[in-house]
């Protein structure tokens, strides 16, 4: 299966106690890259969620943010965390002792400190349990997602896969037609400048000009490698670099029969064939 490192998923969950709602964004990327947004409440979810992710994915950055918004007419009463109080003031004691200056906090400094006041109007590891089952569905939703885009991303890449093999096809159907015409338009030439050479030396002369010309190789190594992306598509797990390599290739042999073309036709084949290849690079940019 082909996945694409583009998507978007956002999950909700409506409770008693109010709601949550999970949003994973993925783009593409060299290499997967997470990155988590929590409220302060649920910071202890924070290595679960990764862990989930790297399960789940190989390549793309991951941006996952969950939002937590508790129900106003549920009854609330605060909770004060007495132990980061506790840690709060002993820092600041140290820090007075450091620098020799006094800088004492005040009650409501401390009360605005994250996790200071806590609110206690719900089962905190029963919603936890939830958030984290929310988040599942939505990792499970961005992974259909991008292996739906990425199944569309195939099926563009495979009619780029037959455009260019038309046009090896047509090229190596073509070249004895060409070589044809290169050693009549020698035999012209000659002829209009009245100059006669011996058979041995014109053939010698059509000779080398087959031998610069022929791009036989080249078809067959456009051929090789369309193989190989063929093979890589349908193969499973990480496939993005490894065809992104092989468009390096496909774009090498192009630039190779372009050099060696001697007639218009071969030269505008060449350009098609840099215009296919690098559509197909441009899309497998976005393939895990």
């Amino acid at each position: 299966m082909t996945s694409s490192m583009t998507a978007f998923s956002r999950q909700q969950l409506e409770q008693e106690w109010g709601s949550l709602t999970w949003e994973i964004r993925s783009v593409n990327h060299r290499y997967l890259e997470s990155s988590v947004r929590l409220p302060e409440s649920f910071r202890a979810l924070e290595n679960s969620v990764r862990e989930a992710v790297r399960k789940r994915l190989t390549r793309g950055k991951v941006e996952c943010q969950l939002r937590f918004q508790s129900e106003s007419n549920v009854s609330t009463s605060l909770h004060l965390n007495t132990q980061l109080i506790r840690q709060l003031v002993e820092a600041n004691v140290e820090i007075e002792q450091i620098t020799g200056t006094s800088m004492s906090l005040s009650n409501m400094e401390v009360l605005r400190w994250p996790g200071v006041i806590e609110e206690q109007d719900f089962d905190k590891t029963s919603i936890e349990k939830q958030a984290l089952s929310l988040f599942g569905a939505a990792l499970d939703d961005l992974v259909a997602t991008r292996e739906r885009e990425g199944a569309e991303l195939e099926g563009f890449i495979k009619q780029r896969i037959d455009a260019v093999r038309e046009i090896v096809v047509n090229v190596r159907n073509k070249m004895p037609e060409i070589l044809g015409k290169q050693k009549q338009n020698i035999l012209d030439r000659l002829a209009e400048l009245q100059v006669e050479l011996e058979p041995t030396r014109l053939e010698q002369e059509v000779s080398l000009l087959a031998q610069k010309a022929d791009v036989e190789e080249e078809l067959d190594r456009l051929d090789s490698h369309l193989n190989e992306v063929e093979r890589v598509l349908g193969a499973k797990g990480q496939k993005g670099r490894r065809l992104d390599f092989l468009m390096q290739e496909l774009n090498r042999e192009a630039n190779t029969l372009s050099s060696k073309s001697i007639v218009v036709d071969t030269t505008l084949s060449a350009v098609e064939l840099k215009v296919l290849i690098e559509q197909m690079r441009e899309q497998i940019q976005n393939i895990e």
